[in-house]
């Protein structure tokens, strides 16, 4: 899979439906949208207005769901979810959506995003004696909902998101109601679309486009959302702030058919592909990008520098997973098996070489030496965002500054243990100037502290889990 090739991952992708008779369908087909978004373990529950049916598994949405699951997945209600593992780690236990039962009111959570204080939150609920069934971070919302005293179920759900710090986009499916929550800052992408007269929730409007949902808006930063066969209805659980998306949405881990703050991907990569250009030309015979996320960038960058855009590396769409165990030889092979250069378009060419970003620089390194060992005379990497410095805390696999090679070399040093002609990232600026500065409102803004170590929350070190402070 590309998110192996690449050393970069995002935990998860929701999706959730309200009032269709085949629920269970629709989400296998949003959940299929969000693939990218996850591919470690998937599930879906649904809801038949009087109890929750439950199936999820590791592995792809195809691996997890065959046909017999669906005649068990009754109800016209449900929700799904697509799983990389961050915080809490792997496993099934770990896979959502988490299903907690109870005597009065049963509740299923799929959760986007990374909560900076679960640690913390978990130390205190053990103490108060909660006993926590898994590792994931999620499951601290469900113990807070059930401890709020609340007896209504979206009062009760407001008052534990006042609790947690970070990221998310929660969805949380009870016999008959679905709720819908954002973070304060907007830190990852929600949105609402209609099926009929179905409720759709989806982390990314590609889903919508799977299954023939029409979008209608995103969730609002700090927004809580109760669907249910009355409607729909929406509170506030926090103040108004700044929405700060996640930049690597824009960059990396959404689909370019996706529509981000109203903003396509596609079409802002490419901007970003053009901004470099302007930052960062080279003489050269063609522009190639890394698929799948870099090619629009690397066709922005082709238009802006006049030099013909070509394929000059080509994914192997058709490698699954591997369950070898990894050597420098093995994963040297493994990189040859899932990206091939074209040599009747590299060889004897100077290739300016379009990637999104490097975190570890291993990769990077390969695919220059694949184009060099194709016959490319010079390789010029061109990377469209900026350097990544710092780790971040809100659901993305860079823990700690020892991984990133950007925190330890200089863009010099970086060219030179890639073996790169040349290397040039694109600024912070030209980056912010790439996805905000036509927006007309002051509300919209993006989150750059992996690059920047501007962070839009507080963190607290002292609470993190051990594997955020190397």
């Amino acid at each position: 899979m590309l998110a192996e090739i690449k050393g970069l991952n995002e935990e998860c992708g929701v999706f959730a439906i309200w009032g269709h008779e085949k629920a269970a369908e629709m989400t296998y087909y949003g959940l299929h949208a969000l693939q990218h978004r996850g591919q470690e373990g998937a599930g879906i529950v649904t809801s038949d207005g009087e109890e929750l049916h439950l199936h999820k598994g590791n592995g792809l949405i195809n691996e997890v769901f065959q046909q017999d699951e669906f005649t068990r997945l009754k109800g016209t209600a449900a929700l799904g979810h697509v799983r990389y593992a961050t915080q809490g780690g792997g496993g099934y236990d770990n896979v959502q959506p988490l299903v907690f039962r109870s005597q009065k009111k049963s509740m299923a959570l799929a959760h986007n995003g990374n909560l900076v204080n679960a640690y913390a939150l978990k130390n205190q609920l053990e103490a108060q004696g909660s006993i926590l069934q898994t590792t994931s971070d999620t499951e601290v919302i469900a113990h807070l909902i059930k401890r709020s005293g609340h007896l209504a179920m979206d009062e009760a759900i407001a008052s534990a998101l006042s609790m947690i710090k970070g990221a998310y986009a929660f969805s949380i499916l009870t016999e008959d109601q679905l709720f819908v929550a954002l973070d304060p800052r907007g830190l990852r992408p929600l949105s609402i679309g209609m099926l009929g007269g179905a409720y759709v929730v989806a982390s990314e409007t590609c889903a919508f486009d799977l299954i023939g949902a029409t979008y209608i808006r995103e969730v609002k930063p700090g927004e809580l959302l109760t669907i249910d066969d009355n409607g729909i209805t929406t509170k506030r659980f926090a103040s108004p702030m700044q929405r700060t998306l996640c930049s690597m949405e824009y960059v990396y881990f959404s689909r370019p058919d996706s529509d981000l703050d109203g903003l396509n991907v596609h079409a802002s990569r490419k901007t970003m592909g053009k901004q470099l250009a302007s930052e960062a030309p080279v003489e050269a015979d063609v522009v190639t990008g890394v698929p799948d996320s870099s090619i629009s960038a690397a066709i922005g960058y082709a238009e802006a520098a006049e030099i013909p855009y070509e394929l000059g590396l080509i994914k192997n769409r058709y490698v699954g997973r591997t369950f070898i165990q990894p050597s420098q030889e093995l994963r040297e092979q493994g990189v040859k098996m899932k990206l091939s250069p074209v040599r009747g378009i590299v060889e004897g060419k100077r290739v300016v070489m379009v990637d999104d970003s490097i975190v570890r620089g291993t990769t990077c390194k390969r695919i220059v030496r694949l184009l060099k060992e194709a016959g490319a005379t010079e390789v010029h990497v061109r990377i469209a965002s900026p350097p990544i410095v710092n780790p971040c805390y809100y659901g993305i696999d860079t823990s700690n500054k020892g991984e990133l090679i950007a925190s330890n070399y200089d863009v010099e040093e970086i060219r030179e243990l890639i073996g790169a002609d040349s290397l040039a990232f694109l600024t912070t600026e030209g980056l912010e100037k790439s996805i905000v500065a036509d927006r007309e409102s002051i509300d919209h803004g993006i989150c750059n502290a992996c690059f920047t170590g501007n962070y839009p929350t507080e963190i607290y070190p002292d609470t993190l889990l051990p594997a955020y402070k190397g």
